[in-house]
């Protein structure tokens, strides 16, 4: 049975780790409920989002900021909140 299949009930109390390595198969964004979107007419490419951003999800190309790595954004907000700009606004999952 995949990890994905699994009902809440299924999985160990207290979320014990019960094989080596399992944390491969999961995305931090795999529970996200916002997420970031970046208005690039407003950004100046200052990458404090980059600087900030605790799960290395802001991408960067040629010290600009390009987009985001939602495998790993949480959607926490801290790159809308530390843009000095109000480049980046977060947005409801799935809106």
């Amino acid at each position: 049975m995949a990890e994905t299949d699994k009902k809440y009930d299924e999985y160990p109390i207290g979320g014990m780790i019960t094989e080596k390595g399992s944390a491969r198969r999961y995305k931090t964004g795999d529970w996200r409920s916002r997420r970031p979107e970046v208005d690039k007419e407003k950004c100046i490419d200052c990458l404090f989002c980059w600087v900030f951003c605790p799960d290395n999800s802001v991408i960067v190309e040629d010290e600009k900021m390009k987009g985001f790595r939602y495998s790993h954004c949480k959607g926490c907000g801290i790159c809308a909140t530390e843009c000095p700009k109000k480049a980046i606004t977060m947005k409801e999952e799935g809106a």
